[in-house]
């Protein structure tokens, strides 16, 4: 029996090469290049219909920008209360319960950087995430990050940018306006 496990493992030693082992060297035709194996001579195949491209802009930013309406302002306002006050808080001041518990406060979406940021950076920043933000894209539809990034435009026109600490700090109300 020893002679017979010795002898399998002998051959299965003396099959292993090292030589193409990583299939770095592989028969293959580059884009572009012509091959005779297809009816229109390209090795690239068409894209299959339904199929997205790994690097593809996620879906929000796919779908055409919904107008700033009041049931759209609504919604954001519902979406940014349940998703975002943790951290950012009801003003979008970064005073969210997460900072009073001892986590990094995050950016106010209050901050000049953010009030000339394009709509488009709060969508992918819901969707993928940023810093020490984990991606919301799962728990969050494409519509609702609009609406959510309309809602903290309306913040921003609402509210100076001043320290959330700050004693003369108060929130007008919200209406609908562009953009």
């Amino acid at each position: 029996m020893r002679v017979a496990v010795a002898i399998a493992c002998i051959a299965a030693i003396a099959g292993c090469r090292e030589e193409d082992a990583s299939l770095a060297n592989q028969p293959k035709l580059e884009a572009w290049e012509t091959s005779t194996v297809w009816e229109d001579n390209a090795a690239a195949r068409p894209w299959v219909a339904g199929t997205v491209p790994r690097n593809a802009p996620p879906a929000a930013l796919r779908m055409e920008r919904p107008d700033v309406t009041p049931d759209l302002l609504a919604r954001g306002r519902e979406r940014f209360e349940i998703f975002c006050t943790p951290c950012h808080g009801y003003t979008g001041a970064g005073d969210g319960r997460v900072v009073e518990r001892g986590f990094p406060q995050p950016p106010s979406l209050l901050s000049a950087r953010l009030r000339t940021a394009p709509a488009e950076h709060f969508v992918r920043v819901i969707g993928t995430g940023y810093g020490v933000m984990f991606p919301y894209g799962d728990r969050v539809a494409p519509s609702d990050r609009w609406a959510i990034a309309a809602y903290i435009r309306a913040l921003q026109a609402a509210e100076p940018d001043i320290a959330p600490d700050h004693p003369g700090r108060a929130l007008r109300p919200v209406e609908a306006s562009g953009g």
